[in-house]
């Protein structure tokens, strides 16, 4: 099984920083896109910031230039920097990662690629 686990986040007050990080885990092949989403209580789930296998970073214009995307390929870890944190910045952060699998039978050599979701770390951020 392949799983993702968040760690960080916690309470904060505006205008501070704080990181999460996440660790991808289980029979691995490869990953590509790793990234972070948020749950802000009554809105949809939304887009953080995602990273490439090579590097390549996109972000949600709600944080261009006040949070960061990071990852280690080797560790299978992928990191999210948040400085100047604002109160709309609350929400429960999520990791999310194409992950592919190799399965090698008799049969087949069979390489299956899934997104995975991590179960999500709490960030409050208060005015």
């Amino acid at each position: 099984q392949v799983q993702l686990v968040e760690s960080g986040g916690g309470f904060v007050q505006a205008g501070w920083s704080l990181s999460v990080s996440c660790l991808a885990s289980g029979s691995i092949f490869s990953i590509n896109t790793m990234g972070w989403y948020r749950h802000a209580q009554g809105r949809q789930r939304a887009l953080v910031a995602t990273i490439t296998s090579g590097g390549t970073t996109n972000y949600a214009d709600s944080v261009k230039g006040r949070f960061t995307i990071s990852r280690d390929n080797a560790k299978k870890m992928v990191y999210l920097q948040m400085n100047s944190l604002k109160p709309e910045d609350t929400a429960v952060y999520y990791c999310n990662a194409d992950i592919a699998r190799r399965t090698i039978t008799q049969a087949a050599d069979r390489i299956t690629w899934l997104n995975y979701w991590g179960k999500g770390t709490q960030v409050t951020v208060s005015s």
